[in-house]
């Protein structure tokens, strides 16, 4: 409070000060655009203390909160992508410094004198090399360093990844864990229903989403019945819904006759052994994951800080990301003091009202016995048995 107070004054000083010379020039005749020497004189050394004041300012902001919020990457590429910041900020703060630096100086070296008169020149191709080869060089090195980043947690997974999906609805995440067989069923949102909320592809569902829509055309059929006959009375507007939406449910139901036609029966057993988590996503240390993500409704984005991992989440599209774990969970509360530490998955796109709140907890296991253990106690199908 008093360093502020301070600098507050030193402000007030400093204003009344340009006062009284102005006062003082009139005194003595003097008209404001008359700059003498002792002007510029004194302009540059303000203008040295500013520098060295605001240059002073932002490395001692560096190495105050320099390490900004978030503790060491947790995953193996979170590492590749700090390095990739870390030269960026390298390179930013390099320029940062020499520029202004510069700026300053050349100000301070050049300002005004009696008798002292500008050099004027239109071009210079030596010039004209320097800014553009050296920024488009530093561009390239960080270009291609990201591109080779990016290819590499988005390329084929290695043979013992194990594939998890993450499915992202208003307002929050359900996580499908592949089986043994380390193969997540097929999908297919014409079957989401409350029993399937995944829309997973089984003999049951497809046959239970023909009954739905049926039951459902049935419906809606009648009340269309009862309004021709006059018994019931909808709006022009009402009834012309309730059709299209009847032609709609018969269009996804033939899409579904289709559906039962293409899959062959040992691609629908592939789901057998999947299951589910809504409250927590689990991983096992240095483990490989190959995350594949879907939406129901909106844009979403996983976002997992700590990883240094983000991927969209897009309806109608799957998106995937590679990711491995190098630190516990107890590690990691280990390493920053904080006992109540936990790693999260966020939704980074805003969805809508409760966009904050769809978030999960994100455990690391240290081994498969302590991630069965907690498999046994807290997933389930899929789909929600009759």
């Amino acid at each position: 409070m008093i360093f502020w107070i301070i600098i507050i004054l030193a402000f007030v000083t400093a204003a009344q000060l340009m006062k009284a010379t102005l006062l003082a020039k009139k005194m003595a005749n003097k008209k404001e655009e008359d700059i003498s020497d002792a002007d510029n004189n004194m302009n540059a050394f303000l203008l040295g203390l500013f520098a060295v004041f605001m240059l002073g300012q932002v490395v001692y902001m560096m190495f105050k909160y320099g390490n900004g919020l978030l503790p060491v990457a947790a995953s193996e590429h979170g590492q590749q992508i700090d390095f990739l910041f870390n030269l960026n900020w390298i390179i930013v703060l390099a320029v940062f410094f020499i520029v202004n630096s510069a700026l300053f100086a050349f100000a301070i070296k050049y300002r005004g004198k009696k008798g002292n008169k500008a050099y004027y020149f239109a071009h210079d191709n030596r010039l004209e090399m320097i800014w553009t080869i050296i920024p488009a060089s530093a561009l390239a090195v960080i270009i291609i360093l990201g591109l080779r980043t990016w290819n590499d947690i988005t390329s084929k997974p290695s043979d013992d990844t194990k594939i998890v999906e993450v499915y992202g609805e208003q307002f929050k995440w359900t996580v499908r864990y592949s089986g043994e067989d380390n193969k997540l069923g097929y999908a297919d949102y014409k079957l989401v229903t409350g029993e399937n909320p995944l829309g997973v592809v089984t003999p049951e569902s497809m046959e239970g989403a023909i009954k739905s829509f049926d039951n459902d055309i049935r419906k809606l059929s009648y009340k269309l019945k009862q309004d021709s006959a006059q018994k019931e009375m909808y709006s022009h507007v009402k009834a012309h819904e309730m059709q299209s939406k009847m032609e709609k449910y018969g269009r996804i139901k033939e899409r579904v006759f289709k559906m039962q036609k293409h899959y062959k029966s040992e691609q629908l057993i592939v789901a057998n052994d999947d299951y589910i988590s809504k409250l927590e996503l689990h991983l096992i240390k240095d483990q490989e994951y190959q995350f594949i993500f879907r939406a129901k409704d909106v844009m979403h984005s996983a976002y997992f800080p700590h990883f240094r991992a983000q991927m969209n989440v897009v309806p109608g599209q799957r998106t995937k990301f590679k990711l491995k774990p190098i630190y516990t969970t107890q590690e990691m509360r280990d390493m920053t003091g904080n006992p109540d530490f936990n790693y999260v998955l966020l939704c980074n796109k805003i969805c809508g009202e409760g966009h904050s709140n769809m978030k999960m907890i994100v455990v690391v296991d240290d081994s498969i016995e302590e991630f069965n253990k907690w498999k046994k106690e807290n997933t389930s199908s899929p789909i929600a048995k009759k």
